[in-house]
């Protein structure tokens, strides 16, 4: 509104319409009884609809500085009395919204009622709109016109002016579409939920209840929802909205808390537009512990609904679920993904520990089965060498199957089959399906993604595989792991240069990365850029402490160097630390194939065969120069690879 223009006389919503000069409430034109101070905040909030009015601010405008009154109760209860009038509530608002510890938002769009004779000719009768327009001709000329011309001028004005507000109409209805495309939101993030109860022993249910919520709304196909591991990075970290919303490339943003006392819990969230820093909605749910996941699904379920995304019966159901569970294995469950996403050696150990509590506590309970297989899987897996693979994948396997049995909707269940069929079975067509079916289930499940790009890779398909690491990224641009497989895929790819600048990228976020280190060493031989190559690979052998991976590399960039003495002393190391539970096969095959003893390099492939090793180690771009032997060849075909 301009300032030269009158203030609005009247504003209507809905079937509710508001006299500012009577000072008058009325429904269907009826007057409603309504006091002096709740007509008066409902007249600031009408002013301001869409916007979230404080406490602070309608204290300032309606109570005087001196007037000593017990303030939140006269403002608590004017707002009851305007709901009273509308019939509105508090709990689920068709008008006014509570928006936790700051104010009240109106909701519903508000119109002026404009008294003019052009805005009341859609109300109006045609009679009416021609006395109006009878009253605007002044010209003598024209009053001079012929009767005919006379009789037939009203009409003409009566239509110019339907046409006027039928343009006038679609014009608004235009822009109005415009502002609601450019505002809609496609992507999405959960920071990490605040826990209330002052016990940081109690972490772990606040982080659980966060994975839940993303899992949750990542389940919903339109839309983008940023992964646990970007998140949780800023857990304490008190940056503006707007910034988080700039840095993670995203439209909105939900903030909450948890409170658990005893077997009750209280989740409170707020949608907040990231670019305008500015609240959609805010609501509290609680229940018992039982019904944790019902109120988590709630939550999903109002967020979908407030951002209008659209959703497949599939989805729609998942939302709607309200399933329970039992109080025990829920927080035995959370506490194994608490140390599964430390993705640390002992902290996997732990997680196992946790997921078999949670699973002797419920039997019946799907999610610890599918906690307990990507526990093993990562286990099983070379970069943490706690298990040999043979040990590690079936019980995975197992437990993965047990999860799909229980509840096959779990994507996170079919995702760690899939590993399990790669990396252990060689049933390379049924992981397919497998990772196809957990993508499906939850296109927002970045590990999903990822896992799948390396199956790309295994069977060759080197740009799917690009492809579909990128889309793991856009789901958890700040993952470690992610960015470092990243510029490992790249390498494979043989796009050396491509692979260097991510690893410098992943090591720009966390310089003590030793895996990115492990990357760019690598890509960097790949480059003859064989000193930089060895100091980078010395810093992850150190920040590793000793990995054997990133040994054998070192030992390989000592070998390509002519330094066979420091190469032979390391191959030497690989061999002693090799144990029953992990031979080290892969590792020393590498290092023997670039000291030119390659019948000692297929030796220990072909043993590592027989260990059931994860196929994908002969990626690596070290047996580049073996591919083409006989033997090589053969072992390729055995596992059921292209060569």
């Amino acid at each position: 509104m301009r300032a030269d223009q009158p203030p609005p006389e009247r504003l209507r919503f809905g079937v509710f319409e508001v006299d500012l000069r009577a000072g008058e409430l009325r429904k269907h034109g009826l007057k409603l009884r309504l006091q002096e101070q709740p007509f008066q905040i409902l007249t600031v909030l009408l002013e301001r609809a869409g916007e979230v009015v404080t406490r602070e601010e309608l204290q300032k405008r309606l109570w005087q500085e001196d007037t000593y009154i017990d303030f939140d109760h006269g403002l608590n209860k004017a707002i009851s009395k305007i709901r009273d009038a509308l019939g509105d509530s508090a709990d689920s608002p068709r008008f006014i919204e509570t928006v936790a510890r700051r104010g009240y938002r109106f909701l519903a769009d508000v119109k002026v009622v404009t008294l003019s004779p052009l805005a009341s000719a859609e109300t109006t009768s045609d009679q009416q709109v021609v006395k109006s327009s009878d009253q605007e001709i002044s010209d003598p000329e024209l009053a001079e016109s012929s009767p005919a011309g006379r009789s037939n001028r009203p009409s003409i004005w009566a239509i110019s002016a339907v046409v006027a507000l039928v343009l006038l109409i679609l014009t608004a209805s235009f822009f109005r579409s415009r502002k609601i495309t450019s505002n809609s939101v496609n992507s999405i993030a959960v920071l990490p939920l605040e826990n209330l109860s002052n016990d940081t022993s109690q972490d772990y249910f606040a982080d659980g209840m966060t994975d839940q919520l993303i899992t949750d709304l990542g389940q919903i196909g339109a839309l983008r929802v940023i992964s646990r591991t970007t998140v949780m990075q800023y857990k304490g970290v008190h940056k503006p909205i707007a910034q988080i919303g700039k840095e993670l490339n995203v439209d909105a943003i939900v903030e909450g808390t948890v409170l658990r006392s005893g077997n009750r819990v209280r989740i409170t969230a707020q949608l907040i537009r990231a670019t305008e820093d500015k609240h959609i909605w805010a609501h509290s749910y609680e229940g018992d512990l039982r019904d944790s996941l019902s109120l988590q699904n709630q939550v999903a379920g109002a967020v979908a609904e407030q951002i209008k995304v659209s959703l497949n019966p599939q989805e729609a159901a998942t939302l709607l679920s309200r399933d329970t569970v039992n109080p025990e294995a829920y927080l035995s469950y959370l506490r194994g993904r608490f140390f599964w996403n430390k993705r640390t050696a002992d902290g996997l150990e732990l997680a196992v520990s946790y997921f078999k509590q949670a699973i002797h506590e419920d039997p019946s309970y799907a999610q610890a089965y599918s906690g307990l297989a990507d526990a093993y899987a990562l286990l099983g897996d070379w970069q943490y060498g706690a298990m040999s693979s043979k040990e590690a994948l079936p019980t995975a396997k197992a437990a993965s199957l047990r999860a799909i049995e229980l509840n096959s909707s779990l994507g996170e269940a079919h995702n760690s089959l899939g590993f399990c069929l790669d990396g252990f079975d060689w049933d390379f067509a049924s992981a397919e399906k497998e990772f196809k079916k957990a993508i499906e289930l939850n296109p927002g499940y970045a590990t999903a993604h990822h896992w799948y790009a390396w199956h790309l890779a295994l069977v060759g398909k080197n740009v799917e595989a690009i492809s579909e690491m990128r889309k793991a990224l856009n789901l958890d641009p700040l993952s470690l792991i992610i960015n470092a497989d990243f510029a490992e895929l790249l390498l494979i790819a043989h796009k050396y240069e491509e692979s260097i600048e991510q690893s410098r990228k992943t090591l720009e976020m966390d310089p003590n990365f030793a895996l990115a280190h492990n990357q760019l060493g690598q890509a960097l031989l790949q480059k003859n850029r064989i000193d930089a190559a060895i100091l980078e690979l010395r810093k992850a052998v150190e920040l590793s402490e000793g990995s054997p991976v990133c040994t054998a590399n070192l030992a390989r960039a000592y070998a390509l160097a002519g330094r066979k003495s420091e190469a032979q002393a390391l191959l030497h190391e690989l061999k002693t630390r090799s144990h029953l539970n992990y031979s080290n096969a892969s590792e020393i095959a590498l290092v023997s194939a670039a000291l030119g003893e390659t019948d000692q390099a297929m030796a220990w492939l072909e043993k590592g065969y027989e260990e059931k090793f994860n196929p994908g180690v002969l990626l690596r771009p070290g047996f580049d120069g073996l591919r083409s032997t006989p033997r090589f060849r053969a072992l390729v075909h055995h596992i059921g690879l292209s060569s």
